[in-house]
């Protein structure tokens, strides 16, 4: 079952992972297509999470959410 939870650090995963690309696309003097529409993506997914979350989440949640999520996924 996908949770708020599980799309909150989806999309910080994807978020984070986009910016080697967007430097290496800038670098290469190409314009950075696909890492854009990864950061509009993550950013779309982690409002979608925090505004569907009673109370939101806070900054000093996340590294308890994150272990969870990834605690979930190895079981």
């Amino acid at each position: 079952m996908v949770t708020n939870e599980f799309i909150l650090v989806l999309g910080l995963v994807i978020g984070v992972l986009s910016i080697p690309g967007m430097f290496s696309a800038m670098v290469d003097g190409n314009p950075p297509r696909v890492a854009t529409i990864a950061v509009v993506v993550s950013g779309a997914l982690i409002i979608y999470a925090i505004y569907n979350t009673p109370g939101g989440y806070s900054i000093d949640e996340l590294p308890q959410i994150i272990a969870r999520v990834v605690g979930s996924l190895i079981n």
